[in-house]
């Protein structure tokens, strides 16, 4: 799965936030300010991962990024390819060592921000560059991906805005963490999975996730990241383009409406995939009927049982089988 392409040819105005004029300006005056003090000091490795809601928007994203650039993961607990791309967005964080900033929101506290932002699906994925805004990426991508991005978006930072991160400290004290739980008996199997599919073997996640399910059928996140590796699998080698033009020319194809839905949810466009395929449902007969049907019923476990789109996906299947 590709995240979108980051448009470099400019920066969108974050209009709804802040003028993108008056927040440039504001970063210049506060690089100026930095350096008239000797710098804004070290600051510790906590200080790449933050939580961020409206109130603290302004200090915490607009007045930051005239420092470093911050990457916004807008994420609800509901959202399971979530869970998947945010621990691998943290991890970066840390490995990039100031080169940028991960904050993240929380959609379901954080409404207003979700809807200044523009954001259709989740997880979505933008920066914040000296105050002005950069759409990065929609749904799950594989971390080859997800390191390009960051280094055209840091590349950007530097070259137009000046922009040279933070001087991290290592040696700063860090808060206490709790001890690590023992591990279970597939927890080293379903580790590798996980580097498997951040590494883009897409081949060895899907064997890794059936070897634990062989095992242990019930095991819910063997489920789950079983389901994503395929989908990933899927739409790996599609041409997105004559995908979604066959299935515009073509609704009564069943074939073509589940490509299309497996882009649709690739893409974070979770409603768009579950209604295209309910609606395949509703129009075919027979093995298609099945066909939509069962692909459906995968993409539901791609999300996770809890989400709300999925429990209304269900109802909406069920009134057009029964």
């Amino acid at each position: 799965m590709q995240p979108r392409n980051m448009s470099m040819s400019g920066v969108v105005d974050l209009a709804a936030v802040k003028a993108a004029g008056e927040a440039k300006a504001k970063a210049e005056q506060t690089r100026a300010e930095a350096a008239r003090q000797g710098g804004g000091g070290a600051v510790p490795p906590s200080a790449l991962v933050i939580d961020v809601d409206e109130a603290g928007f302004e200090g915490d994203v607009l007045q930051r990024s005239a420092e470093v650039p911050v990457v916004l993961d807008f994420w609800a607990e509901w959202c399971e390819p979530c869970k998947q791309l945010s621990p691998v967005l943290e991890r970066l964080a840390l490995e990039y060592n100031g080169r940028f900033v991960l904050a993240k929101i929380d959609v379901e506290a954080n409404q207003m921000l979700m809807q200044q932002f523009g954001i259709q699906g989740i997880p979505a994925v933008f920066a914040v560059v000296a105050g002005q805004a950069l759409p990065l990426f929609q749904g799950l991508a594989p971390e080859p991906q997800i390191r390009e991005t960051l280094d055209q978006l840091i590349q950007v930072g530097e070259q137009r805005f000046g922009l040279t991160g933070l001087t991290v400290d290592t040696d700063a004290a860090e808060p206490e963490t709790a001890p690590a739980p023992a591990a279970g008996p597939h927890d080293a199997a379903l580790e590798a999975a996980v580097h498997a599919l951040d590494a883009g073997d897409l081949g060895g996640a899907i064997r890794a996730y059936e070897n634990v399910l062989s095992d242990d059928p019930g095991n819910s996140e063997a489920k789950l990241g079983l389901a994503q590796a395929e989908l990933l699998s899927r739409v790996r080698e599609m041409d997105p383009q004559k995908v979604r033009q066959d299935a515009a020319d073509h609704p009564d194809d069943v074939r073509s409406q589940i490509a299309a839905a497996d882009l649709d949810l690739a893409g974070g466009h979770v409603q768009d995939a579950f209604g295209r395929l309910v609606e395949a449902v509703r129009r075919a007969a027979g093995e298609d009927r099945d066909a939509a049907r069962l692909r459906l019923l995968e993409l539901f476990e791609v999300i996770g049982p809890d989400d709300p789109r999925v429990t209304a996906a269900r109802t909406a299947l069920a009134r057009v089988l029964f």
